[in-house]
């Protein structure tokens, strides 16, 4: 598993961190088929990774629904508990099925403030082996545009490698 984390070349100290804790996610969830727990284990271990990092979590789609996300595992304050596909940026990753990278969500008509500290924020969608949506991973931050391209870039590819899209 550690190598198909290699081939991501990105500057800088946070691709370094990026690049451990992930191998870190690798060997911690390796032979772990719990969704929840691989779910928990990651949103807790890139909190601890990432000053930048506010809130973390999973919104989990609600089976029973459909077009709805449920709150999952996740660290920091009280998250939103339901957010409809298509609003706010948790709905609208899960819609579009594209990672959302938002510089200044206050800017945002229908951003969906749970927590007014959050300045900026990137939500990743996490599909399962079958490439079905089975979530998507929220990032808040308290500054301004604090996610980039190295962000995504890793984000997806932890992501993609944790729940079967590797």
């Amino acid at each position: 598993m550690a190598e198909a984390f290699n081939d991501i070349t990105l500057p800088g100290d946070k691709a370094e961190r990026y690049a451990a804790v992930a191998e870190e996610i690798a060997s911690v969830l390796a032979g772990e088929p719990n969704l929840t727990a691989r779910m928990a284990t990651v949103a807790s271990m890139l909190a601890a990774s990432f000053a930048h990092y506010f809130w973390t979590g999973f919104y989990v789609v609600d089976p029973a629904k459909g077009d709805e996300l449920v709150v999952g595992p996740y660290q920091g304050t009280l998250g939103c508990l339901r957010i409809a596909f298509g609003r706010g940026v948790c709905g609208t990753a899960a819609a579009t099925k594209t990672t959302q990278l938002v510089k200044d969500v206050h800017a945002l008509e229908n951003h969906i403030a749970c927590d007014a500290r959050s300045a900026s924020e990137i939500v990743v969608p996490v599909f399962d082996a079958g490439g079905e949506l089975i979530a998507v991973f929220d990032v808040d931050s308290t500054e301004l545009a604090a996610f980039d391209a190295v962000d995504q870039a890793w984000l997806e590819k932890i992501l993609g490698a944790t729940f079967g899209q590797a």
